[in-house]
């Protein structure tokens, strides 16, 4: 099983548990047995602050994806680290879940285009 941590930073408040539950269906969903994730729910400077350092666009976002071992081949008895998913309450309100499954497949290395828009629209039915 996924072991995934969720930590709110956003100042408001999120269902931690659904955003949890949500990342372990769709991780398995896509094959994924077994790792760790955090889901990270920020305040709009902090997501702002990460775009900008990490990818030069000065703005805050909804989503945003630091991936690490990806679907990677690692040594046996390594745990699989799938990375960090941060989302803005703030920037996608009330429609976070879209946002995470997108921040999830971008984890497992999938990049934007019609294969990951229609796992998108899977892992929302």
């Amino acid at each position: 099983m996924v072991a995934v941590e969720v930590e709110n930073r956003s100042g408001t408040t999120v269902d931690e548990t659904g955003a949890a539950d949500l990342a372990q269906r769709v991780l398995a969903a896509e094959g994924v047995g077994d790792g760790e994730i955090t889901i990270h729910f920020v305040a709009p400077d902090e997501i702002r602050a990460l775009k900008r350092d990490h990818l030069g666009i000065d703005e805050a976002t909804d989503v945003l994806a630091f991936p690490i071992d990806e679907r990677d081949d690692l040594p046996r008895g390594l745990p699989r680290q799938l990375g960090d998913a941060i989302v803005c309450p703030q920037v996608v309100g009330e429609e976070w879940r879209a946002p995470l499954v997108h921040a999830l497949l971008h984890l497992l290395g999938h990049d934007h285009g019609p294969e990951m828009e229609e796992r998108e629209r899977t892992h929302r039915q």
